[in-house]
């Protein structure tokens, strides 16, 4: 748990909150959930996730979105969140929404992934005044 360990202190330096995403029955990593502050005066923060293959498709970052979301509206007084996805990326489009993050628009070029070439990004936002988003009927998730 290296990578998680790297950003320990974060939330005491008033920058990010990062949590492993572990499996129920074994503790196993799934993934990870990070809230950062854009503007923590103003309650503005991004949220990222990432799942590692074997664990896509089961719901798991929904339900950990869904969580940190939470957790950020009623204890760390968030008012805003948004999540910023590549374009192409559907499944992160799918947990956006059933989390409950509006589509707002298409951001040009504006980030650099790992191919170092600049690349296009939904933003989803949502807001603290939101109604909690009803619970997924559908089957597996992102």
């Amino acid at each position: 748990m290296a990578w998680l360990e790297k950003r320990e202190g974060g939330w005491d330096r008033g920058a990010a909150a990062t949590f492993a995403v572990l499996g129920a029955a074994d503790g196993a990593l799934l993934g990870a959930v990070g809230l950062s502050w854009v503007d923590r005066e103003d309650g503005l923060a991004v949220i990222g996730y990432w799942t590692l293959p074997d664990a896509r498709g089961r719901g798991v970052a929904t339900r950990a979105v869904r969580a940190v979301t939470s957790w950020a509206f009623e204890t760390a007084d968030a008012r805003r969140i948004e999540i910023a996805h590549a374009t192409g990326n559907e499944a992160s489009c799918r947990v956006a929404d059933r989390c409950g993050y509006l589509p707002e628009g298409t951001l040009r070029d504006s980030h650099r992934y790992g191919d170092g070439a600049y690349h296009g990004e939904h933003l989803h936002a949502r807001l603290a005044a939101d109604p909690e988003p009803a619970a997924d009927p559908g089957g597996p998730t992102a």
